[in-house]
């Protein structure tokens, strides 16, 4: 770095009040080399700024300092992503070959944004272009009729593409519904699932896992039911779980089948909003059926991200995981919504979720293919007539995560209030650290402080800045 940014640096540092840093995490090296930063604001869209130098403190600190402990560990990554929904992938299928080639690579290979998590549905979503399952008719508890055929056009081949591009794609299913022979009404939209098809319903997912593996695409994790707790009136797939109807599922039959047909995909429950956190207490107790569960899924539709830590704080052996959430692409700011997204995915962070995977990973200009009633969009937008490829505020969230904190990094210590700005840190297995600080108020400068060293960023008013560095070995 030349003279001139360094002094400019010392000088922000200065016009802040810094006296110095406050010595957390004494067992870390101090930072090394320059501050990496890159900025999202106005016009700029994940644009590199200049280095930003390091300076020794010592004494005071500023008010507008955000101290970071490496020492302090928490949970460790899986990674960023979203879901490869029928609709997702069926308009990824629409796009040229090259330019599909193109977007996976920006999407899904480690040298770009690395997006290391995604979600499939089993069977149709809301976002499909049918309702369907993978055994469809009357009643066949022999599972005779079980197919994945429906999947082998367009999204077994996206998710494989995916794959090619990230070998180390972490993938969690979840059923909207199970088929409808097997539920009180008959059918996939809306209504309950029933008892008496619990054991053929077991062997339903083992019949998929295999089905999926042979087809090259392995299945890390599954939920028993997308949303327990919604019925959805019966406008679109959708399938009502009791409580004690999930405990009983998987503590006497998934489990036990998983075990018995040696699946080593794993078992996460609830996969709804974060106020049925006294859902997850309540299974969680069950010795009998918690020995079968890896950890719970959430979704940020209703409730507080801080659920995830009061369930963790219960059982630290059990993992927590967030599993959906998406812009609308109806609302004015679904292209510029990058600092609500980079706030609200350091909230879920700094309460122990171990990935983030939003929705619908591509849909088109009206947020379609679309069976349901909700007006969701992508995190890329695909013009169903141009093929034009829109990137949303969301995506430039992920952009900013995902890209920096990979598979295996652990959590650190952040600590620092600053009106509207949100940050989270992690510390990667490389030996790096990346912080993301979400601005959703004016511009401002904060001083980031680590183990007797200081250094200023810039945040632009409406923002979001990822900053990465090194520790001294």
């Amino acid at each position: 770095m030349d003279d001139t940014t360094t002094r400019r640096d010392w000088m922000r540092l200065a016009s802040a009040g810094v006296a110095g840093a406050l010595q957390l995490g004494a067992q870390s090296a101090p930072p090394s080399g320059a501050l990496e930063v890159r900025v999202t604001a106005g016009a700029q869209r994940f644009v590199a700024q200049p280095p930003v130098a390091w300076v020794m403190r010592g004494g005071d600190f500023a008010s507008n300092s955000i101290w970071i402990d490496p020492s302090s560990q928490y949970q460790e990554m899986i990674g960023f992503g979203a879901a490869f929904t029928d609709a997702a992938c069926w308009t990824f299928n629409q796009l040229a070959e090259d330019a599909r080639q193109q977007l996976f690579h920006e999407l899904f290979h480690p040298s770009q944004l690395g997006l290391g998590a995604g979600r499939l549905c089993i069977g149709s979503s809301d976002y499909s272009r049918s309702v369907y399952s993978f055994d469809d008719g009357p009643p066949d508890p022999d599972l005779r009729r079980f197919s994945i055929d429906h999947d082998r056009a367009y999204i077994l081949p996206m998710l494989r593409l995916a794959r090619q591009m990230n070998p180390d794609l972490f993938l969690f299913g979840s059923p909207w519904s199970p088929p409808g022979w097997m539920k009180d009404n008959g059918t996939m939209l809306g209504g309950t699932m029933r008892k008496q098809s619990f054991a053929a319903y077991a062997r339903y997912f083992v019949k998929f896992l295999q089905a999926y593996r042979e087809a090259g695409v392995p299945v890390n994790a599954v939920s028993v039911q997308n949303e327990v707790d919604a019925e959805q009136e019966g406008h679109m797939p959708a399938c009502l779980w009791g409580q004690e109807h999930e405990w009983q599922f998987v503590g006497d039959h998934l489990g036990p089948a998983f075990a018995r047909d040696k699946i080593d995909t794993k078992i996460w429950i609830i996969d709804h909003n974060y106020d049925l956190w006294g859902r997850a207490l309540d299974i969680l107790a069950k010795p009998e059926v918690s020995r079968y569960i890896d950890g719970v899924a959430w979704h940020g539709y209703v409730g507080d991200p801080s659920s995830m830590t009061r369930v963790h704080d219960a059982y630290p052996a059990k993992h927590m995981y967030w599993t959906e959430g998406g812009p609308d692409y109806t609302a004015p700011d679904y292209l510029t919504d990058w600092g609500k997204w980079g706030a609200t995915f350091a909230e879920i962070l700094r309460n122990w979720a171990r990935c983030i995977i939003g929705w619908n990973l591509a849909l088109d200009e009206k947020g379609k293919p679309n069976i349901g009633p909700f007006p969701c969009g992508g995190v890329v937008q695909i013009d169903s007539a141009t093929k034009a490829i829109t990137r949303s505020g969301q995506y430039w969230a992920l952009a900013h995560y995902s890209s920096a904190i990979r598979r295996g990094a652990r959590r650190i210590g952040s600590k620092g209030e600053i009106e509207k700005v949100s940050h989270v840190a992690f510390a990667n297995p490389d030996g790096g650290v990346a912080m993301v600080l979400a601005n959703q108020g004016m511009d401002r400068d904060v001083v980031v402080q680590a183990n007797g060293r200081a250094a200023g960023v810039h945040l632009p008013a409406d923002s979001l800045v990822t900053a990465t560095w090194r520790m001294r070995a």
